[in-house]
């Protein structure tokens, strides 16, 4: 089947793969690795970088959906790298369990979102890769090995990039069920975030925050509470009196259930319900993450170029992630505020604003989203990140002859 029409599902990045192959076996994808000259895995197409883009054989893993029962001894649960957030987590609550933090969309494949560093928000919440517990994959070799934390090189074949071969099995660690309430806060007045900072990320379990960069506030903050009681006022922020959509203009149907209303953790903590398309659609993104002690001072810097984002942004989103010690992870070795930009679908345009946004945030060591748009090389990544020769090393070891080789990992890591 040619993958000369497979786009990600924004419509914004066309795949440039001679062919796509949607096995149904590790032992089937064994056989193409071995086949092939060049090839990535491709999850459920959610990325805006082109990390999974190869002029050789992309190998969909959609077939590979198989899910065990959980494990209460262990308190994880084994899947195929098929599967997404919203089937595992309906499954998880049907025995009574769920995952401890989640993106804002749950459409996304677990295996790809972890190898990107994918984060949900939560100041004390590491990102999605910081659950996982164990990891079967497929090498350029065709080799199938086994990796879990007992050994060394763990950390660095998590968040992987899709530099070391093809995902085939999660092993993820679950925690027993909890509800959790969403309450929607509007008007922030950015002074009162920099009196408030702390205070502000900290209001909840998962908090949010939504500006078009336009004035002098953020439009919305977005709290998730687990016990915590919802206040009216939030720093001078009103509670919103409907459901709201962070961009304008579009359903809030398409919104997961707020307005304080108690619900399954795995039903608040995304921003979109499973049924519905997520987001715009008609859009690009990028994310950068940098220290969260910075993070205000980051923020002022982008306060000084929004005159020049604002006519390309739908919204921009500010979330937080804890700390982790996943090597390629954009919160490796730090506590992170994470600036996101959902971008009009406007390449020419969105490809000279990401330098200036760049250049900005550059005083704060920014490292970005590895599934995003973004324009740092390696040799810039590599001082933001203690382990990057490391992992470089592991890459070349995993894959000798260069199969997994693509202008994304040659522009990000050298290879």
């Amino acid at each position: 089947m040619s993958a000369t029409a497979v786009q990600n599902w924004a419509g914004a990045l066309t795949y440039r793969a001679s062919a796509i192959r949607h096995p149904e076996s590790v032992e089937e994808i064994q056989a193409l690795v071995r086949g092939a000259q060049r090839f990535k895995a491709l999850g459920t197409r959610h990325a805006f970088s082109d990390a999974a883009d190869t002029e050789g054989v992309l190998i969909c893993t959609d077939q590979l959906i198989g899910m065990s029962p959980v494990d209460p001894n262990r308190g994880v649960v084994e899947f195929g790298s098929g599967v997404t957030y919203g089937a595992l987590c309906r499954s998880l609550h049907e025995q009574r369990y769920v995952v401890r933090n989640l993106a804002s969309l749950p459409h996304i494949s677990i295996a790809g979102a972890c190898a990107t560093g994918t984060h949900g928000s939560g100041i004390r919440n590491g990102n999605l890769a910081t659950a996982v517990r164990g990891l079967q994959m497929v090498t350029a070799s065709g080799d199938r090995i086994e990796i879990g934390p007992e050994d060394s090189e763990f950390q660095g074949a998590v968040v992987n990039l899709g530099a070391l071969g093809i995902v085939t099995r999660v092993t993820l660690e679950v925690v027993p069920d909890f509800d959790v309430r969403q309450v929607v806060y509007e008007t922030l007045p950015f002074k009162a975030l920099e009196d408030n900072f702390e205070a502000v990320l900290s209001a909840g379990y998962s908090v949010s925050l939504f500006t078009s960069w336009n004035g002098d506030e953020f439009e919305q903050v977005w709290v998730k509470l687990v016990g915590e009681a919802a206040a009216d006022d939030l720093f001078g922020a009103r509670r919103a009196d409907a459901q709201r959509h962070p961009l304008p203009g579009m359903p809030a149907d398409y919104c997961t259930t707020q307005m304080n209303e108690p619900g399954p953790a795995y039903e608040r903590l995304p921003h979109f319900k499973m049924e519905f398309t997520p987001s715009s659609g008609d859009e690009l993104q990028s994310e950068w993450l940098v220290p969260l002690g910075r993070g205000i001072d980051a923020l002022r810097a982008i306060r000084g170029i929004a005159g020049n984002l604002a006519p390309a942004i739908h919204v921009s989103e500010i979330r937080t992630v804890a700390s982790d010690d996943l090597w390629m992870s954009p919160s490796f070795g730090r506590a992170s505020l994470c600036i996101h930009f959902t971008w009009k679908k406007q390449p020419d345009l969105v490809r000279r604003l990401v330098p200036r946004v760049e250049a900005a945030l550059a005083p704060f060591g920014p490292r970005p989203h590895w599934g995003k748009i973004f324009a740092l090389r390696a040799d810039e990544l590599r001082k933001s990140y203690p382990r990057f020769d490391d992992f470089v090393s592991l890459a070349r070891r995993l894959d000798p002859a260069h199969k997994l080789c693509n202008d994304f990992l040659t522009r990000s890591l050298g290879l």
